[in-house]
Parts: C-alpha cells; sequence; structure tokens
C-alpha cells in the first residue's frame, strides 16, 4: 500500500474517532438537557395545579404556599424560554446525529474504500472532510464536562462492537 494510502486512511481513522467522542458528548448533554426541558415543562403544570387546588383556599394560613406555587408556575415557562432549550435541544440533537454519521463514513472510508485506487480514495476522504468542515461550522460549543463525561463512556467500552478489531 503506498504512503500516501496509508496516510488517508490513519486520517480517516483520527476522524472517525473525533466524530465518535464529539457524537457521544453531544448526545450526553442532550440527556440532560431533556431532562431540564421536562422538569420544565411539567413543573409549572404541577405548581399551577397546586396553587389553583380549591382545597388550598379554606385554609389562610397556607396563602403562602398557594402564592409561591403560582409565582414559580408563572416563572418556570420564562426561565424555560430564556434558557432556549427547545432550541439547544434541535441544535444538539442536529449536530449529534451528524457527528454519528460522519463516524460511520470515515470508518467505511478506512476500512472498505481503502481499496479502491488511491485518486477515488482521496476524492472521497476529500469530501467527507467537507462535511466535517460543515458539521463543525454549526456544532454547538459543547461544556467541556460532557467530553469527560464522553471519554468515561468510551473508555468503559460502551462503544466497542463485540468482533471488531481496531487497530
Amino acid at each position: 500500500m503506498e504512503q500516501r494510502t496509508e496516510e488517508i486512511i490513519a486520517e480517516c481513522r483520527r476522524q472517525e474517532e473525533s466524530c465518535l467522542y464529539t457524537s457521544t458528548a453531544l448526545y450526553e448533554w442532550l440527556k440532560v438537557i431533556r431532562f431540564w426541558r421536562m422538569t420544565f415543562v411539567v413543573l409549572p403544570i404541577i405548581l399551577g395545579s397546586l396553587a389553583g387546588a380549591k382545597v388550598l383556599v379554606k385554609y389562610p394560613s397556607l396563602d403562602w404556599l398557594t402564592a409561591g406555587a403560582a409565582l414559580l408556575a408563572g416563572l418556570f415557562p420564562a426561565i424555560f424560554k430564556a434558557l432556549d432549550l427547545d432550541v439547544s435541544m434541535k441544535s444538539i440533537s442536529d449536530s449529534a446525529s451528524r457527528f454519528k454519521v460522519l463516524q460511520d463514513r470515515f470508518r467505511q472510508t478506512s476500512r472498505i474504500s481503502a481499496t479502491k485506487p488511491e485518486d477515488e480514495l482521496e476524492e472521497e476522504f476529500k469530501a467527507l472532510m467537507e462535511r466535517m468542515d460543515d458539521a463543525r461550522m454549526v456544532n454547538p460549543v459543547i461544556p467541556e464536562r460532557y467530553f469527560r463525561c464522553a471519554q468515561k463512556k468510551i473508555k468503559s467500552g460502551d462503544y466497542k462492537f463485540d468482533g471488531v478489531v481496531s487497530e
């Protein structure tokens, strides 16, 4: 195998690994965002129901509870909107999917397309790198803690396939 082909294959493997870590970090971040989104949607419903419960009106000593529940029920949607969780979820989810697809494509290129003539392999690699550049441009900045979480998850073997030997 020619040195140029070997270099392209090695770079495909590096990009595959990069995509694995990025997509995993994004999916870990997405899980947390989904939890908070659910919290910000469900909790105001519960608090609003509590504030409107007729049984609490019978007890003037619980006025503070009714007022507090109403206040929080009103604040949660504003906080949710201010944090822009809906847009963040879509952006994070789209980026995670994009990097996961690129991971697969780089893997396939390094293993399957490596048997193609060098010029065809190089063209395929260039096309993938253009897609990678596009994915990086729209990728949200991932908080460092999710990269550490991804590293831990990957090192634990969660993404190892049985019977697949990596070099």
